[in-house]
């Protein structure tokens, strides 16, 4: 064989070594990733699911009955032809002039019922028992519930928590469709759910994910579940599901910084929710031990500094005169290990404790102070019930009643102001009057009047209580994230 020969061979036989070299190790990769690949039939399937649990979710529909002239929102005859001849330069035809004896605001106004919101709910009863926030009805006037085969039903109200977000309405109905309570302590990060429910309106739409962590500290009363499912405005009071159709939360909250689902939505766990029902089906409020003491967490620093094996418990920051904590001698500084036997972690776990226990129960602390520990018994006291905001609160007297913009306000606490991040403020109870002309509503936070800022409901209220009823204020409303100026006129006393 030639030379030639000879190196033609050897260059084929390397081109052949080549060619088995750089393909082998792409065999190789694609073998392992196929091996793990999971076959279609191990991906979840929601399909059976939403067909077995959709009927049992409903859409419910809020109203207000609201008091109506015509005109515009905010605006009074004088102040909407002022509105047209600065900024359009033409008038605004005017209505024939009532008498020298006739003032328009002491006309009857009709009473109209409006719209209010939408939620989510769904039946946990075939006698027609539904589930759902607080939030969603609290200060509606009439709560209507439709059903996924267009049946609606009016609704009566039973009873609402606002501490846990829980509300239990009541249509008449015989086996209804209801989903099956779960349990919210077997839950296990990382596994599938979904939430049905009405987002914008849009009846029961299906979002599905994973609970992302349990038991996270956003309530004061409950720990929430954390997931990563779509939630948006109008899923409030819908189902949290399992892979197995059993409900194990009720979708609550969103954390937004626009208002809408950002990836991470909270859901109130169904076994406390479900105890909130009980007494609610059975007294219309929920009952909760009181103990009297505003607390904070304790720092390592705090920990060290009072010998204390480590950072846990509840610090007593001022303890309310006339409790059962002033009554058993608790004092600022106390910071307390337990109650009734059980560890207190976290500052958060006291008053879910607290609460838990009916009021009129003996019960004990461990406490540290002066480096030791120490047992103090005391007998709890029954915290106020919430009550349920109405739209009519203009008829209540006394300090409830509707000042001169028609408003019914209180202070807002320190929890709201930070969530908020507002230094002062009111929240709105109740509307009439001017107030619902000018579409103001339960819930709204109102951080200032005219030129000044507004600290509190007695300052606020004197504030309005000075008015000009000739001028209309500049009232700067806070909802939903954003805030406005909308212009009231204040209704002289009549």
């Amino acid at each position: 064989m030639s030379y030639t020969a000879k190196f033609n061979k050897t260059l084929s036989a390397l081109a052949l070594g080549c060619s088995a070299a750089l393909f082998a190790p792409a065999a190789l990769l694609v073998t392992p990733l196929a091996a793990h690949a999971a076959p279609a039939s191990q991906l979840p399937d929601f399909a059976e699911l939403v067909e077995k649990t959709g009927p049992a979710v409903v859409n419910i529909r809020t109203t207000e009955k609201a008091r109506v002239q015509q005109g515009f929102p905010g605006f009074d005859d004088d102040d909407a032809q002022e509105f047209f001849r600065r900024f359009f330069g033409i008038p605004l035809p005017r209505q024939q002039q009532p008498g020298p004896n006739q003032r328009r605001r002491n006309q009857p106004q009709a009473e109209e019922e409006v719209p209010r919101g939408v939620g989510s709910g769904f039946i946990i009863s075939a006698d027609g028992y539904v589930l759902t926030n607080a939030h969603v009805i609290d200060g509606a006037d009439e709560v209507y519930v439709k059903l996924t085969d267009k049946r609606e039903f009016k609704a009566k109200v039973v009873g609402l928590d606002k501490r846990t977000d829980v509300a239990v309405v009541k249509i008449e109905g015989n086996n209804l469709p209801r989903l099956t309570i779960g349990d919210s302590n077997k839950i296990r990060v990382g596994e599938w759910v979904i939430a049905i429910g009405s987002p914008f309106d849009l009846d029961n739409t299906v979002t599905a994910g994973i609970i992302s962590a349990k038991a996270r500290d956003t309530g004061d009363y409950l720990p929430l579940i954390q997931t990563d499912v779509a939630v948006n405005p109008g899923n409030s009071g819908g189902p949290l599901i399992n892979m197995r159709g059993e409900v194990i939360g009720i979708n609550s909250q969103i954390y937004s910084r626009s208002g809408g689902y950002m990836g991470i939505s909270f859901a109130v766990p169904i076994d406390e929710a479900m105890r909130v029902v009980d007494q609610l089906k059975s007294t219309g409020k929920v009952s909760r031990g009181r103990l009297g003491v505003q607390i904070s967490d304790v720092t390592k620093e705090v920990a060290e500094s009072l010998n204390l094996p480590k950072a846990h418990g509840a610090q007593v920051r001022r303890v309310e005169p006339n409790t059962p904590a002033d009554k058993a001698g608790l004092k600022a500084g106390d910071i307390i290990l337990k109650f009734n036997g059980a560890a207190i972690e976290k500052s958060s776990d006291l008053p879910r404790l607290v609460g838990n226990t009916k009021p009129g129960t003996k019960s004990t602390l461990s406490v540290w102070r002066g480096g030791a520990a120490r047992d103090i018994t005391l007998v709890l006291t029954e915290m106020e019930s919430d009550k349920v905001n109405k739209r009519d609160s203009g008829k209540n007297k006394g300090e409830h009643a509707a000042n001169a913009l028609g408003l019914v306000v209180s202070d807002l606490s320190e929890a709201q102001k930070s969530e908020l991040k507002v230094n002062g403020g009111v929240v709105v109870d109740g509307v009439d009057g001017p107030a619902a002309r000018a579409d103001l509503r339960p819930g709204d936070v109102i951080l200032q009047v005219n030129n000044a800022e507004i600290r509190d409901a007695k300052q606020f209220n004197a504030l309005v209580a000075k008015l000009d009823t000739k001028r209309a204020a500049a009232v700067l409303v806070l909802r939903g994230g954003s805030s406005q100026f909308v212009s009231i006129k204040p209704q002289a006393a009549q």
